[in-house]
């Protein structure tokens, strides 16, 4: 039952996990784009399936092969860069300064900043993981239920976000644009400090 602990406890830490800086940017650059808080939960899940499936299939290799990854920091200039041209995307798109934007829903593109999110966390979590519970199987039941817990934080972080840019919110076009123009300037500065702060520093 004491081994089963960290397991349960699993979700709760993949809650949290969704929740941190780098990855509520990120959603956020991606739920604006939306008028339908649908669609935004969408973004959030499939954010969540991407981040989930890199954590587990590369912290099953890690778990099972004791395989160590030098320079982690390289994966996490990797997110920052990707958070950049996330942001410069942004702006230079001049559709999302329309009067109404027309959107094509693309999952694959939330699932796939989520793909990228995960490499940068996975080597940490494994070491966390492995220094806890010895039993590798039991390690990637971890790492599973952590991802379930993720993915079901970032489905509400991606709600709570997507809310003001729903139709029924009716907000203005200078305020959207607003919006637009500041979500995608923190974006390319987060990105920017990830970057200097792991290749730079």
């Amino acid at each position: 039952m004491e081994a089963l602990l960290p397991v349960l406890f699993a979700a709760m830490v993949g809650v949290g996990h969704a929740f941190e800086a780098d990855h509520l940017i990120a959603v956020s650059n991606i739920v604006s784009r939306r008028d339908s808080l649908l669609l935004a939960a969408r973004d959030g899940v499939y954010w969540g399936l991407g981040h989930t499936t890199t954590i587990v299939l590369l912290g099953s290799i890690i778990i099972l092969t004791n395989l160590t990854f030098a320079g982690s920091g390289y994966f996490e200039a990797f997110v920052g860069i990707m958070l950049i041209l996330m942001g410069i995307s942004r702006l230079t798109n001049k559709n999302n300064f329309a009067r109404t934007p027309v959107v094509r829903y693309q999952k694959s593109f939330a699932y796939t900043v989520g793909l990228v999110h995960g490499l940068a966390g996975s080597g940490i979590l494994v070491g966390s993981v492995m220094s806890r519970i010895s039993n590798p199987f039991l390690g990637i039941s971890y790492l599973l239920v952590f991802g379930i817990g993720s993915i079901a934080g970032m489905f509400l972080a991606a709600s709570l976000l997507g809310i003001p840019f729903t139709r029924r919110m009716k907000i203005s076009r200078n305020l959207r644009a607003g919006v637009v123009i500041l979500s995608s300037l923190i974006c390319i500065g987060y990105g920017s400090w990830m970057v200097y702060e792991h290749l730079l520093l």
